[in-house]
């Protein structure tokens, strides 16, 4: 493997000078710096990323943590991330965590120890010990984790209600909510959001509300066995949209017409709700925008080496689509 000595050898300087002229630091003469950089292509010379970040004190590297990246809104998330941190010519490293905290801090440890710049987190394992313990700005992104850490989120307990007021605006009676998993916070905030609607209504069962977890199987059987026992929903709201397509393909196991029998609403706006049938009615969340904000936010703190926290919250909208009855 070619070391920096070689190169310095074939241009007949110090290792001193390659390395001002690899990092741009320090005057190096015009004629020097062209032979340089002369030997460091004839050598196909690669530099080392950690001596340089070592040097330079950063290493362009910005990481993103997600929960589960077969659900599809993360890869729709991290695409927005990817984007920006390239535009400002960083590194990118997505790493799924399955929200494990062995995972998410085994992360944290290595990508550390290769000076990464900062981090975007999803998580909903991840606590303020751990926190205090990472030596790099972070963004909580789509879950608030700390109040000393800056966060980019949408009005979830807002837009769930929305969901459900839309619902009851179509006719809907027996509304049902398929949620998320227990740890999450932005089920919590889903969860109160439907709760807000529907807790007064002499309707109302708590047998009405059935885990889903963010996933599409788990939702389905969920959905299968709250309408077998309640025949009685007419309609249901989903903490996301994977969830959302679960119900629906619950509902037409049973025989179920949607939305003729039966309406179903989405959160999240990914792009599956497109390709179901029906198409999926949701509240979409601008995810592109959202990603986008969570870099720039990162790369503004590494950037100007600060530490102002700063909450950004999207609105999500209404996206009507055929799984849901029309307004009345």
């Amino acid at each position: 493997m070619t070391t920096i000595k070689d190169v310095a050898k074939l241009a007949d300087v110090s290792t001193a000078t390659v390395s001002r002229v690899l990092n741009s630091n320090g005057y190096v003469n015009p004629t020097t710096k062209e032979r340089v950089k002369q030997a460091i292509e004839q050598l196909n010379y690669l530099p080392n990323d950690v001596a340089r970040s070592l040097f330079k004190g950063r290493s362009k590297m910005i990481a993103l943590f997600v929960p589960d990246i077969m659900n599809p809104y993360f890869p729709e998330l991290a695409r927005a991330v990817e984007d920006v941190t390239n535009h400002h010519e960083y590194t990118f490293v997505l790493c799924n965590t399955d929200d494990d905290i062995e995972k998410e801090l085994t992360y944290l440890n290595a990508l550390q120890q290769k000076s990464v710049d900062g981090f975007i987190i999803v998580s909903s394992t991840i606590s303020e010990e751990h926190i205090n313990k990472i030596n790099a700005p972070i963004v909580a992104l789509d879950r608030i984790l700390s109040s000393k850490l800056s966060s980019v989120t949408v009005n979830n307990r807002e837009g769930a209600r929305q969901a459900v007021q839309y619902l009851k605006s179509t006719g809907a009676k027996r509304i049902a909510h398929i949620c998320g998993p227990d740890h999450a916070g932005n089920t919590k905030t889903r969860l109160q959001g439907y709760l807000d609607e529907v807790k007064n209504d002499k309707w109302f069962l708590s047998s009405y509300i059935v885990p889903g977890e963010y996933n599409f199987e788990i939702a389905k059987q969920s959905t299968i066995k709250l309408l077998t026992d309640h025949p009685e929903i007419d309609a249901i709201f989903a903490g996301n949209d994977l969830m959302g397509a679960g119900a629906l393909s619950a509902a037409a196991n049973l025989g179920i017409n949607v939305p003729a029998d039966l309406s179903i609403i989405g959160f999240d706006g990914i792009a599956i709700g497109e390709t179901t049938t029906p198409a999926l009615t949701t509240m979409a969340q601008p995810i592109y925008e959202i990603g986008s904000k969570a870099a720039e936010m990162l790369i503004q703190q590494i950037t100007d080496n600060q530490s102002i926290i700063k909450s950004e919250e999207f609105k999500v909208v209404l996206k009507e689509r055929q799984s849901t009855r029309a307004r009345r």
